[in-house]
């Protein structure tokens, strides 16, 4: 019996998650990293947000804009980016595979283009809200070492 709840609960979630991945709707997200959720070699805490608005170009297919801002210890300052992307939603059961690419400016000077990818899942908590864990990295091509980043992304997302 535990095993055909667990089936009929799978299935649900799934037809539920599917018709928020068609083409024509809109994505508004807000996530979150922080709390050495990131690492990388020339900073050691990363406290940062991002604003994300999307469109489903296709069905399981999103186009994706971001702003963010950083605050980086180790005397990095403060990180400012915007970037352009995409998401592909595997299967319409959440899970997603992302790519994009940040320009990045810190109030130091620096500079950078940090093309990244990404891997994550909806987690449907309402019909159209969704909490989106992700593991993400992204990489630097001004020093590799030091400012290409690893790291969990804790979102949260609205498909309307």
């Amino acid at each position: 019996m535990k095993k055909i709840f667990m089936l009929l609960t799978a299935l649900m979630l799934t037809l539920t998650a599917s018709a928020q991945f068609e083409e024509g709707k809109v994505y508004a997200g807000a996530s979150m990293t922080g709390l050495n959720l990131s690492y990388n070699g020339a900073k050691e805490l990363n406290l940062g947000v991002a604003a994300k608005a999307g469109y489903f170009a296709a069905d399981n297919l999103m186009l994706l804009g971001e702003v963010g801002y950083n605050h980086e210890g180790k005397d990095a300052g403060h990180l400012f980016s915007v970037g352009a992307g995409g998401r592909y939603y595997i299967i319409q059961n959440g899970i997603f595979l992302g790519a994009n690419c940040k320009f990045v400016h810190a109030d130091n000077g620096y500079n950078d283009l940090m093309p990244g990818v990404e891997v994550g899942y909806a987690f449907f908590i309402s019909h159209t809200v969704t909490i989106e864990p992700s593991i993400y990295y992204q990489q630097s091509f001004k020093k590799h070492s030091d400012y290409s980043t690893i790291g969990l992304n804790i979102g949260f997302g609205i498909y309307l």
